[in-house]
């Protein structure tokens, strides 16, 4: 009976570490790709391991390296304040659709569930955010637009709530004379850790990866976020190969730009933070999914 439990625990060890393997494979290739010599990508293709090794990707855009850090302070602000504020939202909404006792709960919530399936289209929310908002070209245009535009992380959030937060709990802090602010902040947060930590990833990973909002509310490159400054560069690059005259210098140094490899590496760029950070998540990650799962 042991030995078939440990042969058993093997089979799951050596299942896990090939699936790791294939999740690891992606990121090897695009580091490998975005170190391999820019001739030699074109012509033989990715590789796991590259004959010519070369950084020209990384030192092309080594040269905008001071737009290159603004850029990134500008995302890691959006991201953390976009994030906070979006999951503060998020729960302020998802806490009270939560209970039962609430006047119009149901209607609430099916305005929640009705934005994810609908939404007023691009022209009306450009000229809402605006006209009336006036956030072109502020930082605010690449937070504002991304809060609670996700009905999903509410129905995710409440389900916490009714799910997982013990009743009882929430009706002794009444008998104690506790009212709804101090419940939610010293009571429902505190025990929602796994969930909130679930939502903030996404949060995150939606603020850190999204270049549609600078796209369409942000024309000063001052406020380029690094989404949006890396898209930039490589159209500028593709522009410059595309419109160049053969013989001339601009072609010149159109065509020494190693273009396939500077794709990889500005993935590479956009990519190291979100797997640097990743690991402080997962064990939340994992509990905000599978709590409430079983009951006992």
């Amino acid at each position: 009976m042991q030995s078939s439990g440990k042969l058993y625990q093997w089979i799951i060890n050596i299942i896990m570490l090939v699936f790791t393997f294939f999740c690891v494979m992606p990121f090897w290739l695009l580091f490998s790709a975005s170190l391999t010599d820019d001739m030699e990508l074109v012509r033989s293709g990715y590789a796991f391991f590259p004959d010519k090794i070369s950084f020209s990707a990384y030192g092309y855009l080594w040269n905008s390296s001071s737009e290159i850090l603004r850029a990134y302070s500008i995302t890691v602000f959006t991201t953390v304040i976009g994030t906070a504020l979006g999951l503060t939202l998020t729960a302020m909404v998802a806490y009270p659709l939560s209970r039962l006792e609430m006047p119009f709960r149901n209607t609430l919530a099916f305005y929640v569930f009705f934005t994810m399936l609908f939404n007023g289209g691009l022209v009306p929310s450009y000229l809402l955010y605006t006209n009336y908002f006036d956030l072109k070209n502020t930082i605010l245009a690449l937070i504002i637009p991304g809060l609670l535009m996700n009905g999903f992380f509410i129905i995710l959030m409440r389900t916490f709530f009714a799910s997982s937060i013990p009743t009882a709990i929430i009706e002794s802090a009444y008998i104690d004379g506790a009212k709804e602010w101090k419940i939610f902040y010293r009571i429902v947060l505190p025990l929602s850790t796994p969930v909130l930590a679930t939502v903030g990833l996404f949060y995150t990973i939606l603020f850190w990866n999204d270049w549609f909002n600078g796209l369409i509310y942000i024309t000063d490159s001052q406020y380029y976020s690094l989404q949006n400054l890396l898209n930039r560069i490589l159209l500028d690059v593709q522009f410059l190969q595309s419109s160049t005259q053969a013989g001339s210098r601009s072609a010149e140094i159109a065509a020494n730009i190693p273009l396939a490899s500077m794709r990889m590496a500005m993935a590479a760029i956009g990519v190291i933070p979100l797997l640097i950070a990743y690991p402080f998540f997962q064990k939340y990650f994992v509990k905000g999914l599978t709590i409430g799962a079983v009951k006992g």
